[in-house]
């Protein structure tokens, strides 16, 4: 530029600073001819020094001023409470030579952002004329914080109230589920705007009320699509596909949330062509589209057409590398989602911890140890050791490797254990045969308050079938209904028809899936099955054998399984009947996924 001004340079530090680079916009400010007398590159230096959190430099720099006004003290004390420094905020604010409403609303705004609802309600006492910003900011601390009584007796003894204090009020009843109120509310708010029409209809339609969200979309006096769209996310959450389609068709000027709310939803009821349709019609796809179509078609075992999504994409990010490797790892192309993240970390995408989880679970089918310890080493450089997936998935690594003592220790290390930090570890202890380590945990769960699910059950039943607990097994089964409230599924009861079946106990076995009030799957008859042969019960192998016909007609190991029985029990003709219905009934096994990139 061959002339610069005042108003030049200020554009230049404000942009500097906003986006980090405070240092060099220092460099262009110290070299600022007549800077002294340009009191906004003060405070654009000031403001961006408080963002940046180098407060002292920030102080330094005010006092160095000539002339500091009101936008050079509330510069810095903005960026005090933005980075919840409360403490040297109030120090800060106690010190300023001189204050107006901002500099209240700011101190206040910093209280209800770190959620000390009692500090911000004592100091907004202190405020002499607050004025609707301030009502407001406290009024949605309230309601942010589920303190929907304080919230109403402050929003009763507002002087005057503006379409924002309205809609935090109603926001907080929404968020209660409190839709009597909410309604109540909404009929006497007198100017309502499109985010009063949203609130209250998505309220409803994510409560299931979708008639009352219907009524209301139909008396509403203006065009609203985010409204519309709530609504038609409401029928999708609900499965029905055909009147958020006719939402869809009604709207004109639709939006990539419209569009995308569409697609997903078709994606989530399993109606991939019709997602595909739409996909193809999107005029402006954004990253969310293209995501939301390799998803689908990789939970739809889909993945080479997941994979040619990904690779027409013009611009990924972490997001669409995760979905397409976590798709390899639940199609069990384990190799490929290893191969996948070599791409992504060329690609210059950071990975997060959910693409952690996904390499490391690639890494335990593959039970490749020390690929898996390679990725603990980036887990732990990366930031993402703490978190519970992460933390998680390397439990269930080292166990599936055969390291228990160290998935032991990543269980020991770990700050946020659930309940599935649990479960990872009793099916670790499972799976490696060590059952009286696997009750060890459960009791140590329970002391710890951490109640059991249908998980857990599945791996101590089957810790007790690896280790032969007989008892110690049937007493947990028989405990979760007594106990626990928890109804046994298909896969309890293939644990039980193990356990009883390795031990010999095969009428027992039987019984118990006989008694099932559910009907058994193929599971639970081929657990039965591979117990017949281990006994050599050829009768009862017959019997679960025709069982395990019915579910899977075409799965050869089944057959082969038969065969073997009859064969070792000396049944020829059996055994080669068996055989024979490979081919006859044109039994195979399912094709591979390998190569699908």
């Amino acid at each position: 530029m061959p002339r610069r001004n005042t108003v030049t340079y200020n554009a230049m530090l404000s942009g500097l600073a906003r986006h980090g680079r405070v240092d060099e916009a220092r460099a262009l400010f110290d070299g600022m001819p007549g800077r002294n007398a340009c009191t906004a590159c003060y405070n654009a230096m000031i403001s961006g020094y408080a963002k940046s959190g180098r407060f002292d430099d920030a102080v330094r720099l005010l006092k160095e001023m000539p002339a500091p006004d009101l936008v050079s003290w509330n510069s810095a004390l903005a960026g005090l409470t933005q980075s919840g420094e409360m403490v040297r905020a109030v120090k800060f604010f106690d010190e300023m030579m001189e204050k107006d409403i901002f500099s209240w609303n700011l101190l206040l705004e910093g209280f209800v952002r770190a959620e000390d609802l009692d500090a911000a309600s004592g100091f907004f006492a202190r405020i002499e004329s607050p004025n609707v910003i301030s009502w407001v900011t406290l009024l949605n601390g309230y309601c942010r914080a589920r303190r929907i009584s304080d919230a109403r007796e402050l929003f009763d003894r507002m002087p005057e109230r503006n379409i924002v204090a309205w809609n935090v009020m109603l926001e907080g009843y929404v968020r209660l589920s409190s839709f009597e109120e909410a309604c109540k509310l909404f009929e006497e708010i007198p100017d309502k705007n499109s985010i009063s029409w949203t609130t209250i209809i998505s309220g409803l339609a994510r409560a299931g009320k979708l008639q009352e969200a219907k009524d209301l979309l139909d008396k509403m006096p203006f065009n609203c699509v985010a409204a519309k769209t709530a609504l038609m996310h409401g029928y999708l959450q609900s499965r029905m596909v055909g009147d958020a389609r006719q939402i869809f068709d009604g709207i004109e000027a639709r939006d990539s949330v419209c569009w995308n709310t569409m697609i997903s939803g078709y994606v989530q009821c399993g109606m991939l062509e019709e997602a595909m349709l739409l996909f193809q019609q999107m005029p402006n796809k954004d990253t969310v589209s293209w995501n939301t179509m390799i998803a689908g078609y990789a939970q739809g075992d889909q993945m080479r057409k997941a994979v040619g999504i990904f690779r027409r994409m013009n611009r990924r990010n972490t997001v669409s590398w995760n979905s397409v490797i976590s798709g390899f790892v639940q199609n069990g192309l384990f190799v490929d989602a290893l191969h996948h993240f070599m791409l992504m970390r060329r690609d210059i995408k950071k990975a997060d911890w959910s693409t952690y989880a996904s390499c490391l679970s690639a890494c335990a089918n593959l039970a490749a140890l020390q690929v898996g310890r390679q990725f603990h080493s980036l887990l732990v450089r990366s930031g993402y050791i703490n978190d519970s997936f992460a933390g998680n998935a390397l439990i269930s690594a080292y166990a599936k490797c055969g390291r228990i003592s160290e998935a032991k220790q990543i269980f020991d290390e770990m700050v946020g254990k659930d309940i599935v930090s649990w479960n990872a570890l009793i099916d670790g202890y499972a799976s490696n045969g060590h059952g009286t380590e696997a009750i060890s945990v459960f009791r140590e769960m329970e002391a710890n308050n951490i109640r059991p699910d249908e998980v857990t059950f599945v791996g101590i039943l089957s810790a007790c079938s690896h280790a032969g607990l007989i008892d110690e097994g049937l007493k947990f089964f028989n405990s979760m209904e007594k106990e626990y409230s928890l109804k046994p599924v298909a896969e309890h009861y293939a644990c039980m028809a193990d356990l009883l079946g390795r031990a010999g106990r095969l009428n027992e076995a039987f019984e118990i899936v006989q008694g099932m009030q559910i009907q058994p799957n193929a599971g639970v008859w081929g657990a039965l099955l591979a117990a017949c042969r281990l006994h050599k019960n050829d009768e009862l192998a017959h019997l679960a054998a025709e069982k395990l016909f019915e579910l899977e007609p075409r799965k050869t190991s089944n057959y082969v399984l038969l065969s073997n029985i009859n064969a070792e029990a000396g049944k020829w003709d059996e055994a080669e009947k068996a055989r024979a219905s490979i081919k006859d009934k044109g039994a195979h096994k399912p094709p591979g996924l390998a190569g699908a990139t």
